[in-house]
């Protein structure tokens, strides 16, 4: 398939616009991936620990790492790129039907994605929560306890074991959450997959969910996935000059026709 008049075909006239977005959209803004080559699971193996619930609960030496990587994380310093600022413009222009993330960054919304648009499906690291009684606190409140020599802060209302709002691997989604996914998915005519390796499951299993009921599916990311037979476009280019490049193409004939 010639990808480039594929996509100068069907992206003009797309007027519901799903996109799942995944590590490699953040990577530009200096926060590394999970499984790729510089991946942070690439580089250290055991890192993976800090994000399953069972380790999390049982090793306070696992915890007390956590609150350091969480506190020495890039995200606090990281600022939205063009990719995240492109996805603005495809909701500003009335084009995106939703933005589903497994980041748990908050950079969408920081860079201007409406939250009634951002669908977090991992959650996000920007609010701790009680795993006792569900009490949510800003992180940077609990941060500020790590920085003051709590290496791993209790809740302050009944004494549990707090975490970052994050879905860990053996905890479930959220189902109200994961349900605005999938109806998101299935209502729109183009589904775009960025920076996304496909592989953990159900957010990879959207795309199957969009193609099943009509839509045409692009796949934007570095490396191959299992869904890549699927797609109708398949874009191994950086994530930053791409995705823009793609809104730009969508919108332009936007202008042109009034719409």
């Amino acid at each position: 398939m010639d990808a480039p008049r594929t996509l100068a075909d069907f992206l003009p006239v797309a007027e519901a616009i799903t996109v799942l977005t995944g590590a490699g959209i953040s990577t530009d803004s200096g926060i590394p991936d999970f499984r790729g080559p510089q991946g942070v699971w690439t580089k250290d193996p055991t890192a993976e620990a800090m994000s399953t619930i069972d380790a999390y609960l049982a090793d306070p030496e696992v915890r007390r790492r956590t609150w350091r990587a969480r506190r020495d994380s890039p995200v606090w310093d990281a600022e939205p790129n063009a990719a995240h600022a492109a996805l603005v413009a495809l909701e500003r222009a009335g084009r995106l039907r939703a933005l589903i993330t497994q980041n748990i960054d908050g950079l969408h919304q920081r860079a201007g994605s409406s939250a009634d648009k951002v669908i977090e499906i991992h959650g996000t690291m920007r609010e701790a929560v009680c795993l006792s009684c569900d009490l949510r606190t800003p992180m940077p409140e609990i941060l500020a306890r790590v920085d003051a020599g709590e290496d791993d802060p209790p809740c302050v209302s009944c004494g549990g074991v707090q975490k970052s709002a994050t879905i860990s691997f053996g905890q479930a989604l959220d189902q109200d959450v994961l349900d605005a996914a999938i109806i998101a998915a299935r209502s729109c005519d183009l589904f775009v997959a960025v920076g996304t390796s496909l592989t953990v499951q159900p957010a990879a299993g959207l795309c199957l969910e969009a193609v099943d009921h009509g839509a045409l599916l692009v796949i934007i990311n570095a490396a191959e996935t299992p869904y890549d037979g699927l797609a109708d476009a398949v874009l191994r280019r950086p994530v930053g000059e791409t995705l823009p490049r793609l809104a730009d193409l969508a919108l332009g004939a936007g202008r042109t026709t009034g719409r």
